[in-house]
């Protein structure tokens, strides 16, 4: 529709410009005018103005002139209609936009809302997309929603203010990524999100060391500095090389070409009589290798033994190629 009613315009200034230069080439060529003379009467003509003539016309003169008046008051009027058309219908998507984008937000439930959509930001929803997990973006530059909006669910606003972060569904989401480059912003952020929704889990984006026990103090449960972990991944290249691109080659990339998984127990218990790892028998069902188990304080083991007892509500993390994560997923239907 929009694109529709700029061609329109586009028309409508073409007939305009038309008009104008038929006006003066006719005046120029009836009347011997000069080029200033033409103009003027031209434009007092199609305007209306009322304006005396430069010097007084003849009889095909004023026949023109009564052709000129009536074609530009035509065009002009459709002009003027094109143009408004335009500015309502405009206004009217985006009024419309608006509503489909917070129904589908209210619609949401246990999602992440991130706040920030820079570079930080940015990754943590190019991942999220990857995983199909649900997420919400709080962001206030609009030449930036105005990039995103087609893909992403945004809320135009200050997440520092209460009324944006219940917008985005603050009291139902299950995370909060906050990844404002201002660290005293992440800990408003931070505040505000822990008491609108105090099951919330809250990861916060730090710049200064001094920062992360502030944040962790007002509600954060984890804190990421982006710069230290860059670095520290950068100088493990060099004491560590091989290690270190081994586990590059573990990153999980998303959903069909992770080689990890973290799987609940419910997901088995659910399927199959288990107490122990070795009940699950993952090596030989799927070929995946149970690599670490966490138990339900969020306490983790690194490669459990086989007769560890599982315990409701915790986890296990398994390592495989992605044909055999696949597998693993179809055959016990997780995610």
């Amino acid at each position: 529709m929009i694109r529709l009613l700029r061609s329109k315009i586009l028309v409508a200034l073409t007939l305009m410009v038309v008009v104008l230069v038929f006006g003066v080439i006719g005046y120029k060529m009836l009347s011997d005018f000069t080029w200033i003379e033409a103009i003027y009467m031209t434009i007092i003509t199609v305007t209306t103005v009322g304006f005396s003539e430069v010097r007084p016309l003849d009889a095909n003169a004023k026949i023109f002139t009564v052709f000129l008046i009536v074609t530009s008051v035509f065009i002009f009027g459709f002009a003027i209609s094109v143009v408004s058309e335009y500015i309502l219908g405009r206004n009217s998507l985006e009024l419309l936009k608006k509503k489909r984008v917070k129904k589908q937000i209210d619609s949401l439930s246990g999602h992440v809302v991130i706040c920030g959509f820079g570079r930080n930001g940015m990754q943590a929803a190019e991942k999220l997309t990857a995983y199909r997990k649900p997420f919400v973006v709080i962001e206030r530059d609009r030449e930036i929603i105005e990039r995103h909006e087609e893909d992403i669910l945004f809320v135009e606003g200050d997440a520092n203010e209460d009324e944006v972060l219940l917008e985005a569904g603050i009291d139902r989401a299950q995370y909060l990524i906050t990844a404002v480059p201002d660290d005293s912003a992440n800990l408003f952020i931070v505040l505000s999100a822990r008491q609108l929704n105090s099951d919330l889990f809250i990861i916060s984006r730090a710049s200064q060391i001094t920062s992360v026990k502030k944040l962790e103090f007002g509600g954060a449960n984890k804190v990421i500095m982006p710069d230290k972990i860059g670095g520290d991944h950068m100088a493990s290249l060099v004491v560590m090389p091989n290690l270190i691109t081994f586990l590059d080659q573990l990153s999980i990339e998303g959903e069909h070409t992770t080689n990890l998984e973290e799987v609940s127990i419910e997901d088995f218990t659910d399927q199959m009589e288990c107490n122990s790892l070795r009940d699950l028998d993952l090596r030989r069902k799927t070929g995946c290798t149970i690599i670490g188990y966490v138990d339900p304080q969020g306490k983790y083991v690194i490669n459990p033994e086989a007769d560890m007892v599982l315990q409701p509500k915790s986890k296990v993390i398994v390592l495989g190629r992605p044909e055999q994560i696949r597998k693993l997923n179809q055959m016990f239907q997780i995610g």
